[in-house]
């Protein structure tokens, strides 16, 4: 299992970024993931695995000007 912003998720072999957000209504509004204590930007996130048992915090795109 895996805890994707305080919901708990399952878990699978080879589970990238990518492959979570894709599974979210709202997968493309994240600009950077944080997968425990490490920060992950978008190019990134199909190449970057999730640990089982990992905390993932989803941080929104934000605009302003």
């Amino acid at each position: 299992m895996i805890t994707v912003g305080g919901q708990q998720l399952p878990w699978s072999e080879g589970m990238t970024i990518a492959d979570i957000l894709a599974d979210l209504d709202d997968g493309n509004q994240y600009a950077v993931v944080r997968v425990n204590d490490q920060y992950v930007s978008r190019p990134n996130f199909g190449k970057t695995r999730v640990p089982d048992g990992a905390q993932v915090f989803l941080i929104p795109m934000i605009a302003g000007g």
